[in-house]
């Protein structure tokens, strides 16, 4: 397995809101997470931080995951944690009135592969050359599509496309989307919607399945193309690309 990750504020943003990392246990199992914060008086990437760090922490204390169930428990346990962590913080806080965070997780072993999902950052696999979106953005926008009431094209100039309908902190228990995945891929990729708003799922498919370039190169790639198209967000990607003989 090859890992890499990245964040950038973008070329409009003063500060960074997101949170990334890839972690492997003791048991060679894998967790990604990409964690993109709000709120104002910077207190967004307090929330992306305390989502990641919580969950990072938890994941590295463990000798494994164990089964897919528990993996799907230890998930949603800890995600309530995390919400309710993130709620005690405003409690404290005055100036974090409103402060919250999306999350996007992906747990690989060598028996499965789950992704879990809260708001807007979305979350990939790579089979056969061909990237597919696994997660569902929690959006006004995409609740109206759903229900028939917009087309995609009219979602992506939606002027309330980026109105959140799921948050950490955004209520009194966190809902996390739990999908189950095909573990034979080729890679799997999650991105903050910093990077979906600018490039589209078929120009992000290019840059990955490119034959000659390192990984770190193409996650620097897809940051590159945000930021040349106007960067106005903060911008995370987490890649995870399977070599030969990772495929089970």
């Amino acid at each position: 397995m090859k890992t890499f990750y990245l964040t950038d504020a973008g070329r409009v943003r003063t500060h960074n809101e997101d949170s990334v990392t890839i972690l492997k246990n003791k048991s060679n199992e894998y967790l990604l997470m990409v964690a993109d914060g709000m709120g104002g008086h910077r207190k967004g990437e307090v929330a992306s931080s305390i989502a990641i760090t919580h969950l990072g922490k938890r994941f590295t204390d463990i000798a494994s995951i164990g089964t897919k169930l528990d993996a799907v428990n230890w998930l949603n346990d800890n995600v309530n944690e995390i919400n309710r962590s993130i709620l005690d913080y405003t409690k404290e806080h005055e100036d974090s009135v409103g402060m919250g965070s999306t999350l996007v997780v992906a747990i690989l072993t060598s028996d499965f592969l789950i992704f879990g999902n809260i708001g807007d950052s979305s979350g990939y696999v790579l089979k056969n050359g061909k990237l597919h979106k696994v997660t569902k953005d929690h959006t006004l926008v995409n609740l109206l599509v759903q229900a028939g009431n917009l087309t995609e094209e009219q979602a992506k100039y939606h002027p309330k496309k980026n109105v959140l309908m799921r948050a950490l902190g955004a209520t009194e228990k966190a809902e996390l989307d739990i999908f189950d995945v095909d573990v034979k891929n080729e890679g799997i990729m999650l991105c903050s919607d910093g990077l979906t708003s600018l490039i589209s799922d078929e120009q992000i498919e290019k840059v990955l399945t490119e034959k000659d370039s390192s990984i770190e190169a193409k996650v620097q790639k897809l940051i590159q193309k945000c930021n040349a198209r106007g960067g106005n967000d903060n911008v995370s990607v987490a890649f995870l690309e399977k070599e030969k003989g990772d495929n089970k």
